[in-house]
C-alpha cells in the first residue's frame, strides 16, 4: 500500500516541475486546449440529442405508460452520458498526446535530463514518422481496451446496488490505470519499450500506478482541469517511468527526495 503514496508524490512532483519551467508548461497547454474544444463540442451534442438517440434505440418502449417511459429513457440517457464522460476521460489523454507529440516528447526529455545523474535522456533513434505511427497504433489499442472496459462497466451499472456503488469506484481505478499507461508511454517509447512490455511493467506495480492515475482520473472529471494538469502529468509520468525501469532519479529533483517503492503487487 506504500506504493499508493509514492505514485501520488510522482504526480505532485511532475506538477511542481512544470511550475518551475514556465516555457515548457506554456507549450504543453496548447494540445490540451485543442482537444478540450473538440471534446466539449461532442459532449454538448450528446447532451442536446442524447435523449433522441435513446428513443431511437428503444422503440419497444414507445407504448409504455407514463411515468415509466420517461423514467426508463431518462435513466438510459443519464447512463449514456456518464459512459461518454468516462470514455472521454480515458481517450482525452490519448488524443491530446497524439496532437501534442512533439511538445510532450520535448518536455519528457527535459525531465529525464534534469533528474538523470549524468544529465542525459534516452532516445529511441527512430525517425519522427515512425514514432508517430507507433504512438497512434498503440493509443488505438489502448482505447479499444478501455472501450471494452467501458462497455462492461456500462452493463454492470444496471445491477441493483452494485451498479450505483462499486461500479463507479471500479471505473475510476480502471480509468486511472489506462491514463497512466498513456502518459508513461511518452517516456517508455523513447526507451524502445513496446506496448506489451509497458503493460507488464504497469501490472506488476498496480498500487503505484493507481496512486498516480486514480487522483488524476478524478481531477480530469472536472471541466478544464485536464488541460492545465496535462503538462505536469507528462512530467510526473516520466519520473514514474524511471521508477518502473529501475533508473536512478538524482537527488534534488522536484521535491528533493526520492523514496523507492516496493516491488510487490502482481497481475491486473
Amino acid at each position: 500500500m506504500r506504493d499508493l503514496g509514492v505514485g501520488f508524490r510522482y504526480l505532485l512532483r511532475g506538477q511542481r516541475w512544470v511550475a518551475r519551467h514556465g516555457r515548457q508548461y506554456g507549450f504543453g497547454l496548447l494540445p490540451g486546449l485543442i482537444t478540450l474544444v473538440l471534446y466539449a463540442a461532442a459532449l454538448v451534442a450528446l447532451a442536446l440529442w442524447g435523449q433522441d438517440l435513446v428513443g431511437w434505440a428503444t422503440p419497444f418502449a414507445d407504448d409504455w405508460s407514463s411515468p415509466w417511459l420517461g423514467l426508463f429513457r431518462g435513466f438510459l440517457t443519464a447512463v449514456l452520458f456518464a459512459l461518454a464522460l468516462l470514455l472521454s476521460v480515458v481517450t482525452f489523454t490519448a488524443v491530446t498526446l497524439l496532437i501534442g507529440q512533439p511538445f510532450y516528447e520535448s518536455l519528457s526529455e527535459s525531465v529525464d535530463r534534469d533528474v538523470s545523474p549524468d544529465g542525459t535522456a534516452p532516445e529511441s533513434g527512430l525517425p519522427v514518422h515512425q514514432e508517430l505511427w507507433i504512438s497512434a497504433r498503440d493509443s488505438l489499442r489502448i482505447v479499444v481496451r478501455a472501450a471494452l472496459w467501458g462497455v462492461l462497466l456500462f452493463a454492470l451499472g444496471f445491477v441493483p446496488v452494485v451498479g450505483q456503488t462499486a461500479v463507479p469506484v471500479l471505473g475510476v481505478f480502471v480509468t486511472g490505470f489506462f491514463l497512466t499507461e498513456e502518459l508513461t508511454a511518452v517516456a517508455l517509447q523513447r526507451r524502445r519499450v513496446d506496448l506489451r512490455d509497458r503493460l507488464a511493467l504497469l501490472r506488476a506495480r498496480k498500487t503505484l500506478i493507481w496512486g498516480f492515475g486514480t487522483p488524476l482520473a478524478l481531477a480530469f472529471l472536472v471541466p478544464f482541469v485536464a488541460v492545465f494538469l496535462m503538462p505536469g502529468a507528462v512530467a510526473g509520468a516520466t519520473l514514474l517511468a524511471r521508477d518502473l525501469r529501475g533508473e536512478e532519479i538524482a537527488e534534488g529533483e522536484p521535491d528533493g527526495e526520492q523514496e523507492p517503492a516496493s516491488k510487490g503487487d502482481a497481475g491486473w
